[in-house]
């Protein structure tokens, strides 16, 4: 991990296109800029924290959910005849 000090109206470079400038040092926090691609993806960690925690129990299958899923499926499909 790289750390730095940085003072307001400050930045760093990371690669060729984004750029994150200290906008103000208040109380216990920083506000930070970050001027980067549209099409690149920035999270807060906590809400990155989420994403990843919530697709990986979307992997997590369970036999008693699939075969509701079933169930349910079949059943629509008997009523539509």
């Amino acid at each position: 991990m790289l750390v730095l000090t940085r003072k307001p109206g400050e930045g760093i470079i990371i690669g060729d296109n984004i750029k994150i400038t200290v906008i103000e040092v208040k109380g216990g926090g920083i506000r930070i800029g970050i001027d980067a691609p549209a099409e690149l993806k920035i999270h807060r960690q906590e809400v990155y924290d989420r994403i990843i925690q919530e697709n990986k129990e979307a992997t997590q299958w369970k036999l008693a959910d699939l075969n509701s899923l079933s169930a349910t499926s079949l059943s629509s499909k008997k009523d539509k005849k």
